[in-house]
């Protein structure tokens, strides 16, 4: 199938993707329009994660309240997207389908990407590659041996980290450590916003990612915005 054009308005459609059909959400600001596209990836598909998930949808809404549009995808398997659950290789590839469309599509746009949990691994397994203007993530699944965040070539761009400080499925004092780690190897540092009292699911707190993420993003915004 042919790639649509990037819409004008806020609107569901289809992209192709290298197993197929893409499910997508593409939504727009409706106040002034900075010029970023961020690319919000979804949680773990096999425990339910889909891009209509509460933390993305969230994130998402923060971002186009500070004016920049953004896309939201199934990956493979998950919805109406094409293809199965790929541990990460496969979502890798329907990312880089994703953002060789918005960066077709809108070529004077700065790419942003983002993600939430197993989101998070793919966008900075990624981030090296397709150079975004800036990186957030939101509880990257650092620990344990499911996702080898070892084998990733570290960002080297503006990035927001927010970790909850009660997460029950991702460690947070994993999380920690990791950044403590990688941190002498980055040019940039990277902004933790560590949450106290805040669950994996940000339950009774996404008020609160809300607002770390319009704060965070705020000083890398081409337009000022105000508070």
């Amino acid at each position: 199938m042919d790639a649509p054009p990037f819409p004008t308005q806020s609107t569901p459609l289809v992209l192709p993707g290298p197993a197929g059909d893409l499910e997508t959400a593409v939504d727009l600001p409706e106040g002034p329009v900075q010029p970023i596209v961020a690319i919000v990836c979804h949680p773990l598909p096999t425990e339910g994660g889909t891009m209509h998930n509460k933390v993305v949808t969230m994130a998402a809404r923060a971002l186009r309240e500070s004016g920049v549009a953004t896309v939201r995808f199934n990956f493979r398997g998950t919805g109406a997207s094409h293809g199965h659950f790929d541990h990460g290789q496969g979502e890798s590839d329907d990312l880089r389908a994703v953002a060789a469309w918005v960066r077709a599509q809108r070529p004077d746009a700065e790419l942003w990407l983002a993600g939430f949990s197993f989101g998070s691994y793919v966008t900075l397994k990624c981030a090296a590659e397709l150079r975004p203007g800036m990186l957030i993530s939101i509880a990257p699944p650092a620990a344990g041996r499911s996702w080898d965040f070892g084998a990733i070539t570290l960002p080297d761009c503006p990035w927001l980290i927010i970790q909850g400080d009660a997460d029950e499925v991702v460690d947070p004092q994993a999380v920690y450590a990791w950044l403590d780690a990688i941190r002498p190897q980055l040019r940039l540092a990277p902004e933790l916003v560590r949450m106290p009292d805040t669950s994996h699911f940000f339950h009774r707190r996404l008020m609160d990612l809300r607002g770390a993420i319009k704060a965070g993003v705020r000083p890398y915004l081409p337009n000022p915005v105000a508070d």
